[in-house]
Parts: C-alpha cells; sequence; structure tokens
C-alpha cells in the first residue's frame, strides 16, 4: 500500500488497536481501495516517491503531501477528461486545484531541471565518420 508506512517497532500496541489504514489492509478510512481512480492515484503516489528517492528516505509528512498532490491530480486529469469530451467544469476549481497542486508540488521540493542537450564528443565523432562515409 502506497499510502501509509508501517509503525516504528517501539510502537508497542497491538495491531488490533490499531487503524485497518495504519496496518496496511485498508487504503482509506472510508472508501474503495479498488476503484480506477485510487489504482491511478496509487501510481502517482509511486512516482512522486521515485522521483524523490524512494519511500525509506521520506518522512511521513512528506509521503502524505505526495499523496495528497496524486488525489488533486487524479482529480485535475478527470476534469481534463470531461474538457476534452466537450464537457463543462468548473474552471474556478480546476484552477485552484492545479493551484494547490503546484504549491503541494514546490513544498515537496519540485522544481526544474535543465536538460544538458549538448552532444558528447562521442556522438560529435561519430556523426563526423558517419558524413565521411556516405
Amino acid at each position: 500500500m502506497p499510502t501509509v508506512r508501517q509503525l516504528s517497532s517501539t510502537d508497542s500496541r497491538p495491531s488490533r488497536t490499531r487503524s485497518a489504514v495504519t496496518n496496511g489492509r485498508r487504503a482509506f478510512v472510508d472508501g474503495d481501495g479498488n476503484s480506477a481512480w485510487y489504482r491511478r492515484r496509487k501510481d502517482i503516489v509511486e512516482l512522486h516517491l521515485d522521483d524523490m528517492g524512494g519511500r525509506d528516505a521520506l518522512s511521513e509528512a512528506q509521503i502524505s503531501l505526495a499523496c495528497r498532490a496524486a488525489s488533486i491530480e487524479v482529480e485535475l486529469e478527470q476534469m481534463e477528461g470531461r474538457l476534452s469530451k466537450g464537457e463543462s467544469v468548473d474552471l474556478d476549481a480546476f484552477t485552484r486545484a492545479a493551484s494547490h497542486l503546484r504549491r503541494i508540488l514546490e513544498t515537496l521540493g519540485v522544481e526544474r531541471r535543465q536538460r544538458d542537450v549538448t552532444p558528447s564528443l562521442d556522438a560529435i565523432i561519430a556523426e563526423h565518420a558517419n558524413e565521411t562515409t556516405s
């Protein structure tokens, strides 16, 4: 389950006294852990956690924020799907959700990284060799 990390070994409470969500037996306190919405959210959570160095490298607060971000993303995707079919959506709610998503991702440390598009020396030599043999 992507949204919950087991409690530390110092928690001496028996598992039956903890929430089913905490123990990993349920995805939500109230909701469907088998829905398409949940499966997409789970995928996005895992992608975010991987981007940030993996679950073991993150605090519970960071994992929680990644889960909230994933939920907003799924809702935005659903709104975009409705827009693609020509249906109307509440653009105020859409833009607010997008803004909240940006702030959460910013808090998590999402930043733009420039990609190096300069060809390597090996690539330049290979290209030159191909041009001279042609």
